[in-house]
């Protein structure tokens, strides 16, 4: 068991190294991105294997952000995943992943309390999701989670393809 404070509140909190029975929460360092392009597939989770989700950047990444590139995994079989990133002054939920036959099951709350863990200890005070609106799934989970939408804020991108 490890205590650890709740990003949150603050408060003081034990944790099991593995909360659900089987289960496994660790770094996608030496996992192959297609496994976790797969998931994304499975999930639901839109993405552009082309551009920024190529195989040779995500591998690329799984390496230099191996506390911030997590899966969540039964055996050997990949059940979710999370890619976070800390941009220097804040962290970011990018890529929340679960198998849809895993669904409601906590995988979700574990994954994303590991990121905000491994962000907490870079020193991050603020940690942000960018969520697509017509994802009510994913706003409902990021809020009951106390992620608050900014309806002041507008994203804008610049891309240099469609795929990008």
């Amino acid at each position: 068991m490890q205590t650890e404070r709740d990003f949150h509140t603050g408060e003081s909190m034990t944790s099991e190294t593995s909360a659900e029975e089987g289960e496994d929460i660790r770094s996608l360092a030496d996992e192959e991105p297609e496994r976790v392009l797969d998931l994304w597939e499975r999930a639901g989770l839109p993405h552009r294997p082309r551009g920024r989700d190529a195989v040779h950047g995500l591998r690329e990444q799984f390496a230099r952000d191996s506390d911030l590139s997590l899966g969540a995994y039964v055996g050997r079989t990949l059940i979710g995943s999370v890619l976070a990133t800390d941009d220097g002054r804040k962290g970011w939920i990018n890529r929340l992943a679960v198998d849809p036959d895993y669904r409601r099951a906590g995988v979700g709350s574990r994954l994303l309390a590991e990121a905000e863990r491994a962000l907490a200890k870079r020193g991050k005070r603020i940690i942000a999701a960018l969520v697509e609106d017509w994802n009510e799934e994913s706003l409902s989970f990021f809020q009951a989670r106390g992620y608050r939408p900014h309806d002041d804020i507008t994203y804008l991108s610049k891309r240099d393809s469609e795929e990008a």
